[in-house]
Parts: structure tokens; sequence; C-alpha cells
């Protein structure tokens, strides 16, 4: 088969590969039918990902086919159209009972960081019963595949920790995907107001098309703090989410929260922060962070399935997996191309009838 291969730092490419196979009697084997490039692919080709070997087939999101089962898998059949998540779970070990499946002692986030990913015509899937979900024809397909990562990471990660409550106002810092997919599920709480913070003029435009009441493009942090002290009164936010992996954004989130306000960090950091705890503490706020369990996920296909949101908004470029270098080529020129998240359609693999 055919799988985008990370080569080394700053290089990748299609390359053969023998199809994946059942190892253990739970496993499963999914033909891909479309997949997407994510940041964190970015920063695995960054090198900012040491555990992510050379010859390592790259993605962690995607839907497909079920090929094949192992004799222990019991909630899924082949032929079954699935939703591949981000996260491995075997749903036993001490960390999967704790409800932290991004730690589980066989599984966790392995896809295309410490075994091959979905970037591929096919994919071998570890404890597919706790790593699938059964994709409902009533979704469509590009939506589903927002399910496999930045819509559970943006609701667990960003919104659930914050306890956001009707009236409140959220501040979200970096309009990309995931910042983008934390404006769609915060809007489950009814704040009252949403900042958009972002150096992109297009994805303020596409964030205000989402919801957010107010935009502020990110100069130099004295700016958007006075602009933040201007539209809450001196008070600063509620919420602050921090959504991009860098210490200048971080330093937003901790400059602009109100007295009793909460950050949630959302970005993969690849450096040290500074952490104002000497001003903060005596602030009462909250700070929370983490990788993301996609125990949501069954919940936000519930909600895309009764159309609350439109989780299509967050797709702005198709491509076939035979073109995969053109669509990180995109990818990695988000601003330049009023990119979101890139759909990657499995063009190689005959499917016999």
């Amino acid at each position: 088969m055919k799988a985008n291969t990370y080569l080394g730092p700053g290089e990748f490419g299609l390359t053969e590969k023998p199809k994946p196979t059942i190892e253990k009697p739970t496993d499963a084997v999914v033909r891909l039918v479309k997949t997407t490039i994510c940041g964190t692919d970015l920063h695995i080709l960054g090198g900012h990902v040491p555990a992510c070997q050379p010859g390592t087939t790259l993605g962690h999101e995607g839907i497909g086919i079920v090929e094949e089962v192992g004799s222990a898998v019991n909630n899924f059949k082949v032929g079954d159209k699935v939703i591949i998540s981000c996260v491995t779970a075997c749903n036993t070990c001490y960390h999967c009972k704790r409800q932290l499946p991004s730690h589980c002692d066989d599984g966790g986030w392995i896809l295309g960081h410490l075994i091959d990913g979905t970037q591929a015509e096919y994919v071998h899937i570890p404890r597919a019963d706790g790593s699938l979900y059964h994709a409902p024809s009533t979704v469509s397909d590009d939506a589903l595949v927002m399910l496999s990562d930045i819509l559970p990471t943006s609701y667990e990660i960003g919104v659930q920790p914050s306890h956001v409550k009707p009236g409140d106002t959220v501040c979200i810092v970096g309009a990309g995907p995931i910042g983008l997919s934390a404006l769609l599920t915060v809007q489950f709480y009814s704040p009252a107001k949403i900042i958009m913070i972002d150096l992109s003029e297009s994805r303020l435009e596409a964030a205000k098309k989402f919801g957010a009441t107010h935009t502020i493009v990110s100069t130099d942090l004295e700016s958007v703090k006075a602009q933040i002290d201007d539209i809450t009164d001196g008070h600063g936010v509620d919420i602050s989410m921090e959504c991009v992996g860098y210490p200048q954004t971080f330093d937003i989130c901790q400059k602009i929260i109100s007295i009793g306000g909460h950050i949630s960090n959302l970005g993969v950091h690849g450096k040290p922060v500074q952490f104002d705890l000497q001003d903060l503490w005596i602030k009462n706020i909250t700070l929370s962070t983490g990788l993301v369990n996609a125990n949501t996920t069954e919940l936000l296909l519930d909600v895309l399935e009764s159309g609350k949101i439109d989780a299509t908004q967050l797709v702005t470029h198709h491509f076939k997996l035979s073109e995969i270098d053109k669509a990180y080529e995109v990818f990695q020129n988000a601003g330049e191309n009023n990119a979101l998240k890139v759909i990657i359609e499995n063009d190689i693999t005959q499917v016999h009838k």
C-alpha cells in the first residue's frame, strides 16, 4: 500500500509499505476513506516530537471501512463504517478506568506518533473496541473526520474545564482549527461575549461567521490588553483559551484574565513559557491543560446528528491521497491559503464490489 511516511525532520512522502494485518485478537484493519492533517503533524515534521521515528506513517484522524477484525473484537465487523479516534484505549487499565485513556497503558496517542497512522490506504488499529466509533450515514464524511481529534480536543481541554456559564466573557487566542472548534463548542453554554484573537484577518472573518462577537488582530500585548479592557470595562475575561502553543500567546491569556477567571491551555507547547504566578495567585485564577481523552466523541456525534453545529465549516480544502504533498503545502502555509482543515480522500485503493 501507499502511506505518507515521516522520513526525518522536514521530510515526508508517499512510500510503499506492506498492508497491515491483524496482530492481536483485539485489532482491526481499516481501509481509509478520508483523513486530514493536524498541527501536531507539523510539529513532528519540525523535529519537535522525537518519539516519532523516521519511517512512521503520519496521521491520527480519519474515517474508513473495517477491512478485517480480530477474534476478540465485539463491537465492529467487516464492512462497518467507522470514525478512527486519535486516542487508542483498552478501557481496562489503571488510566482508562480513571477516565484518562490518553494515558492508556496499551494505547493513548500512538497513531502517527509511536505506530503507523492514518495518512495511508490502510491503518492497523489496536484495541479496536475502544478506539473506533460507528459512523452514521446521517452525518457528512467531512464532519465525521472532525470527531477524530479537533472537536473532542476543543471541548474536553478547552470548554469543559473552564466551567463556562451563560453570560461569561470568553477569549480564544488563535483562530486556527482548534480555536474555531472551541468557538463552536463553547456556544453550548451561551457566553455573552466571545472574543477571538489572531494575526490573520481572514481567520478572524471566519470566526465572525462561526459566532465570535468580537475579533482582535494580535499586534502587541499592550494593544491587545487595551482592547480587552475596553470590551470588559477593565475587568478582563472570565475565560481565556490558548490554542496556538507559543509563549507569546500564553502570555496574552494570563495578562487578560479576570479575578476568579480560568485559563485553558489547548496549544501544544514545544518551548517553556513564563507563568506569572507571582501576579496570578492572588487573583484566584485556575489553569488547566492536558491531552485529549476522546471520551466525549459519542456526545459530540449526537450534537452533529442533531444539527446544532455544522462541523463542515472547519473544512476549507480537499485533496487526494495521491497529492498529499500539495495538501501539506497548503496546510503549512495556512495563512496565505486561507486554510483551516484539509480533507484528504483515499483515491489509491481499488475497491472491488
